[in-house]
């Protein structure tokens, strides 16, 4: 059996944040490149995983995105998100829905066992679960996209980091100025 993958894809600010001061994370641009490269991302996973506090960000909005957005990525992506198998690292969440699994044991040690049984995972966005399982390892490409912003703060793309090395795989520039950086732990 083929061992699976976890890839962090997250957005970041220009100055290194995911959100701003206050949370904020109104400053994101999604052009038709970012949406198909998006979409690509979310065809190599078998599940999406989720920190608990970009879980609430996501369960609030995809489940009715058609009622809240006409934009062609979120129509587009809404129902592959709601049908996609889904994890959740939480320690104060009991449940989901939406096809969902909470893991609130030991994160690490449930997401080793499913990339050894073949599983291939996208985390999406967060600071803290991506510092977890960077710590143990368990991260195998970090796909970031870095936006034409400045937030002058916020919580940062990596938080509380151990030094360790990255080896570019791939850079590229899309449409809206949003550049893709990709990096595999050396």
């Amino acid at each position: 059996m083929t061992q699976g993958r976890l890839i962090h894809f997250v957005a970041q600010s220009l100055d290194g944040y995911i959100e701003g001061p206050q949370g904020e994370f109104d400053w994101t641009v999604m052009d038709p490149e970012l949406s198909a490269y998006s979409q690509e991302v979310s065809d190599e996973a078998d599940a999406f995983l989720y920190g608990r506090v970009v879980w609430d960000m996501m369960s609030g909005y995809w489940p009715r995105a058609e009622e809240l957005s006409d934009h062609e990525h979120d129509l587009k992506f809404a129902p592959i998100w709601r049908e996609k198998p889904k994890y959740v690292a939480s320690r104060t969440l009991e449940k989901a829905d939406w096809n969902t699994r909470v893991i609130n044991g030991d994160v690490a040690g449930e997401i080793r066992a499913l990339k050894d049984a073949g599983t291939n995972l996208v985390l999406f966005g967060g600071a803290s679960l991506a510092a977890h399982l960077t710590e143990h390892r368990l991260i195998d490409e970090y796909r970031i996209s870095v936006h034409p912003a400045v937030l002058g703060g916020g919580r940062p793309v990596f938080q509380d980091p151990q030094r360790f090395g990255v080896r570019l795989v791939e850079a590229r520039t899309f449409d809206s100025q949003v550049v893709l950086m990709r990096y595999e732990p050396a």
